[in-house]
């Protein structure tokens, strides 16, 4: 329980709170449930709070290596425990295991790259998905396993997230190999192809009721699930700029059908991550305000600098709106999460690699991999020598 205060304490309106930083609200919540963490205990509970714990570190910006090591025994744990596999009493507490479970898997995709370490969670074929969370929220402990469960769990938005955590986990793979080693032209063609249809299968076959539309959005949030659905095209896009990222670069360099087409991916990507969040604000029930949001959003931001300095005049235009409205949702997250300083000094990182070198700072090499992927870590500056005849100062962007 305190560590869930510790998390949510920023969002309160509760007069206790008048004239206190949201950003600090949660640092006596956070040292009593460090307090309280019993690791002799091997229990469910005890990888909820190291997932908690884990959590709270990522959001205080200040000690990366703090989360992996609350991630990592939590995992540990799991799998010491068999989770999934854990004898229970009912179909609910079955249930939690399972997607507990997920959970660590999916997080253990993020932090590792994140650190730079093997991975801990290998998925396993013999573990069902997530159930449907409606299905889900409506079990009771009482029914025991009377409750009879769909055997289709496509139509879970956890399930979807964990398919599509898969592809991160590749690209992420992908993009540290092509970084850290010569890689030939034949393999880099191959594997962009195969993780671009990976990511194109999983869209298609998506159930109808799942599509990115309008209509989709508001069902979802009035059955309270809003945030989830856009929290599951979030991780979409973002997995789509990452994989054709490095194409924004090539395709300025040498312009062809081919990287022309992935660089549009990118951008198009990009665009619809910006978009998704700009219609959580406006649709009741679907804001994402969890810190993640800043990474994604600055990647995203960076992808409009590329259309501002190589677009046309009406590409130009849009991407100066979105950097402007991305820069105020990234000033209002600030508000809420200390690592939004990482994140925002990360975006000044890339602003001032562009002012040194608009012809390189887009290149795929060791600098980009982390910028990308280490999103809690600050990068130092990408040192190049060449000025660039203006800055994004001057277009009122920083």
């Amino acid at each position: 329980m305190y560590g869930m205060l510790a998390l949510s304490a920023r969002f309160s309106n509760h007069s206790s709170f008048a004239g206190t930083d949201p950003r600090e609200r949660g640092k006596d919540y956070a040292k009593q449930c460090q307090q309280l963490l019993n690791l002799n205990d091997v229990s469910l509970t005890t990888i909820q709070v190291c997932v908690l714990l884990g959590a709270i570190a990522v959001v205080d910006g200040r000690n990366p290596s703090s989360e992996t090591i609350y991630y990592s025994i939590a995992c540990r744990i799991a799998q010491l425990l068999d989770l999934p596999h854990c004898h229970t009493s009912s179909r609910v507490e079955q249930e939690v295991n399972i997607r507990v479970w997920w959970t660590l898997c999916m997080i253990d995709v993020w932090s590792s790259a994140g650190v730079r370490l093997p991975r801990l969670m290998i998925p396993q074929p013999n573990i069902p998905l997530p159930m449907n969370e409606t299905t889900f929220l409506t079990m009771t402990r009482t029914e025991g396993f009377t409750v009879s469960i769909p055997p289709d769990r496509a139509s879970s938005l956890l399930a979807q997230m964990v398919l599509l955590n898969r592809i991160l986990s590749e690209i992420n793979d992908f993009n540290i190999k092509a970084a850290t080693t010569t890689l030939t032209e034949e393999y880099i063609t191959t594997t962009i192809s195969t993780l671009s249809t990976n990511l194109t299968t999983w869209l298609k076959n998506l159930p109808e009721h799942m599509h990115d539309t309008p209509t989709n959005l508001q069902s979802y949030a009035s059955q309270g699930q809003g945030h989830l659905f856009v929290t599951l095209y979030l991780g979409y896009y973002h997995y789509g700029q990452m994989l054709f990222y490095r194409f924004l670069h090539e395709d300025v360099r040498a312009h062809t059908p081919r990287t022309h087409f992935y660089a549009q991916q990118c951008k198009e990507h990009a665009v619809r991550l910006c978009e998704m969040i700009y219609r959580s604000e406006e649709v009741p029930g679907c804001a994402v305000l969890y810190n993640m949001v800043g990474h994604v959003l600055v990647i995203a931001s960076t992808v409009q600098i590329h259309t501002l300095l190589f677009g046309d005049e009406g590409s130009v235009v849009l991407a100066r709106a979105r950097l402007e409205r991305n820069f105020c949702i990234l000033t209002k997250l600030r508000t809420l999460w200390p690592t939004l300083d990482v994140c925002m000094e990360r975006l000044q990182a890339f602003h001032r690699a562009c002012r040194s070198s608009v012809d390189t700072s887009f290149c795929m090499d060791g600098w980009m991999v982390r910028f990308l992927v280490e999103f809690a870590s600050p990068v130092s500056d990408k040192d190049r020598g060449v000025d660039v005849p203006w800055a994004l100062e001057e277009i009122g962007i920083f």
